[in-house]
C-alpha cells in the first residue's frame, strides 16, 4: 500500500545526516531538533503554536484535556473514522455523539450537525478523511452559533488546502480551535516511528496543551493539573524536518498518481472514483473507490493476484462491540454503514508510476469479467 523504502532511498543522504546529527548530539529527548521541526511545521501550516507529542491518539487526548471538560459532556464526530478519534473520548469519560457522513467526501455531513447538538455538547471533531478537508466553513458557522470548540482530526490530510468562499485559503487543521495530526510512518508526513502534534493559534490553549503533554507541569516539578507523558523524540523530529521540506512535492506526486488512476478507471461500471470537493484540495492519503456491488469479491481477487488493497473501514464505530454502550444500533447511520460495505483503497504513495498503476487497474478490470 505504501512504498516507504523507495521514499527513504530518494531522501537517504539527508535522512542519514539528520539521524547522525542526533546521535552525535546525544540529545534524544527534546533539544534543538524538536524545536526546529515544530517551528518549521508551524510556519508551513500557518499555526502560531505547534506542540509535539507521542502519537496522533495522544494529540486528540491532549486537545480534549485542554478544554477542561466534565464527565458526560458530549463531543460530536462521525462513526466512519479510525477508532482513535472516538477512543479518547471514552477514555476521558466523555460521550461520543455520532453524525453520519457525506457519501461523496466520506467526511462529516455538516447539514446533519445541528440535529445532534444538545445542551451537553461541547465540541465537534471533524475528521479530514482520506486526504481532503471536511466542509469547515459550514462547521464553523454552526460551532460559532452554539459556542462549540472545533478540534480538527487532520491525521490524513496534512498539506491539504481549504478554500473559503471569499477566496482565502488555509491549511487543513488550522481552521478550528485546535488541529491534531499523526506522524505514523504511512502518513503523508510520516516518521520512522511514532509521533504526533497538536497545533493552535490560541495562546491559552497552547499553554494548556504544552503543560498537559509534559505531566501537567509548567514549572519543573510543580504540577498544576493532571497531565500525561507524551513526547516526540529528537530522532523522529530530525527525520520529519527533512521530510517536511518535501511535503508539497509528496502531495503533488500523490495527486498525479490519483489522476492516472482516475483516467484508467473512468469507464469502469460499478466503480466510482474519489470525489474531489470544490472547497478543498485532495492530498490522497488514501485513494478510495466506491464499488457498488462485489467489493469483497474484488478484494479477494486482488489479494489472490498479490495486489495490495485495504478497506478503511469495514465496520462503522457505532456497530463495534466496544462502543455498544453508546446505545446506537444498525441502521442509525445508513451512509456510514453503506460506505463500509462499498469502499476499497488502492496503493497510494509517492513512488507510484503509471506502469504499476496500469497493472493494478488491469487486475481490477479482470476481476469484474
Amino acid at each position: 500500500m505504501v512504498d516507504l523504502q523507495g521514499q527513504y532511498q530518494a531522501l537517504k543522504p539527508e535522512i542519514d545526516a539528520a539521524i547522525a546529527d542526533v546521535l552525535n548530539s546525544s540529545m534524544f529527548i527534546g533539544g534543538s531538533k524538536v524545536k526546529e521541526f515544530c517551528s518549521q511545521l508551524g510556519e508551513y501550516l500557518g499555526a502560531k503554536h505547534v506542540i509535539p507529542c507521542g502519537n496522533g491518539t495522544d494529540a486528540l487526548q491532549i486537545a480534549l484535556m485542554a478544554l477542561d471538560l466534565n464527565p458526560g459532556d458530549e463531543i460530536i464526530s462521525t462513526p466512519f473514522t479510525f477508532v482513535a478519534t472516538i477512543e479518547v473520548m471514552a477514555l476521558l469519560h466523555l460521550k461520543p455523539v455520532f453524525v453520519d457522513i457525506d457519501p461523496n467526501t466520506f467526511n462529516i455531513d455538516e447539514n446533519k450537525l445541528e440535529d445532534a447538538i444538545t445542551n451537553k455538547t461541547k465540541a465537534i471533531i471533524p475528521v479530514h478523511l482520506f486526504g481532503q478537508s471536511a466542509n469547515m466553513e459550514g462547521i464553523l458557522q454552526i460551532a460559532q452559533k452554539h459556542n462549540l470548540t472545533i478540534i480538527e482530526d487532520n491525521a490524513q490530510a496534512i498539506g491539504a488546502d481549504y478554500h473559503f468562499k471569499n477566496g482565502q485559503s488555509q491549511k487543513a487543521g488550522t481552521i478550528g480551535d485546535i488541529g491534531t495530526t499523526s506522524f505514523f510512518p504511512s502518513k503523508n508526513l510520516g516518521a520512522y516511528g511514532d509521533g504526533g502534534a497538536v497545533f493552535t493559534n490560541n495562546d491559552d490553549l497552547a499553554q494548556q496543551m504544552k503543560s498537559i503533554a509534559n505531566h501537567g507541569m509548567e514549572k519543573r516539578y510543580y504540577y498544576d493539573k493532571v497531565g500525561i507523558n507524551s513526547r516526540l523524540d529528537a530522532m523522529q523530529a530530525a527525520i520529519l524536518g527533512v521530510k517536511l521540506k518535501y511535503l508539497d512535492q509528496f502531495c503533488t506526486a500523490r495527486q498525479k498518481a490519483a489522476k492516472v488512476y482516475d483516467e484508467l478507471l473512468a469507464d469502469l461500471p460499478n466503480v466510482k472514483i474519489p470525489y474531489k470537493a470544490p472547497y478543498s484540495s485532495h492530498v490522497y492519503h488514501q485513494y478510495t473507490l466506491k464499488v457498488e456491488q462485489g467489493r469483497d469479491a474484488l478484494r479477494s481477487k486482488l489479494s489472490e493476484s498479490k495486489i495490495a488493497c485495504a478497506v478503511y473501514y469495514p465496520v462503522s464505530l457505532h456497530e463495534q462491540k466496544a462502543y455498544h454502550f453508546l446505545g446506537y444500533k444498525k441502521g442509525d447511520f445508513p451512509i456510514s454503514e453503506l460506505m463500509s460495505q462499498q469502499v476499497i483503497s488502492l496503493p497510494m504513495h509517492t513512488e507510484l508510476n503509471p506502469e504499476i498503476q496500469s497493472t493494478i487497474v488491469d487486475q481490477i478490470k479482470k476481476s469484474f469479467v
